[in-house]
Parts: structure tokens; sequence; C-alpha cells
């Protein structure tokens, strides 16, 4: 089981992408790893929690210092590349939400 990202203490900003994939998977996984790699090397960038299930929904949440950080992201050639692949091959649908964590807490079961 993978834990959830190490993330600063609030507040920092989060992009929420919920996805529905289509049945083509031919490429997915090595682009979906090629922008995870290239997010992490943006400036600004604070990590990144996802999960699919076996019928196609996912859910991807970034964490960015700010919005300056988030908007650089979106105007990154290749992630703009990635995205338009996206919409031609691989997603059924999706929605974005963008917001500012204020306040964060959490819980690890003791050892």
């Amino acid at each position: 089981m993978s834990e959830p990202a190490p993330l600063p203490e609030p507040p920092y900003h989060v992009v929420v992408f919920t996805s529905l994939r289509t049945s083509d998977a031919d490429g997915y996984g090595e682009q979906s790893a090629r922008m995870l790699k290239l997010a992490a090397e943006q400036p600004g960038f604070l990590g990144v929690d996802s999960a699919r299930a076996a019928d196609g929904l996912g859910i991807t949440v970034s964490y960015w210092r700010d919005e300056a950080s988030i908007v650089a992201w979106r105007k990154q050639a290749d992630h703009r590349i990635a995205r338009a692949d996206g919409r031609a091959r691989w997603y059924e649908s999706f929605t974005v939400h963008v917001g500012k964590v204020e306040r964060a807490y959490g819980f690890t079961r003791p050892e």
C-alpha cells in the first residue's frame, strides 16, 4: 500500500483531476508515468496522490505551492500535448477542480 503524499503545512494549492477512461489503454501508462515525472520537476510541485478503479474511474490529486505554479504546469508544452492526447484517446470525460488548502490533518496507526 502506498502512503499519501508528504506535504508541508497549509496553505498550498490542489488540483483534483477526476476522469473516466476509454477502453484504449495503448500508451496510457507510459504517458501517465512521463507526466508524473515531468510534473515532479516543475517549480512549486509538492506531491501527488492517485487511484483508479477497475471500471476506469480515476482521481488524481496534485499539490502545488501556489496558483502560479499550477498555471505554469498547465502551460508546459509537453503537458499541453498530453492533455490533447487524453481528450483524443484516453478519456471519456473528466473534471478538474482547483482550490486552496487552508487546513489539513491526518492519522497514522501506531506500530
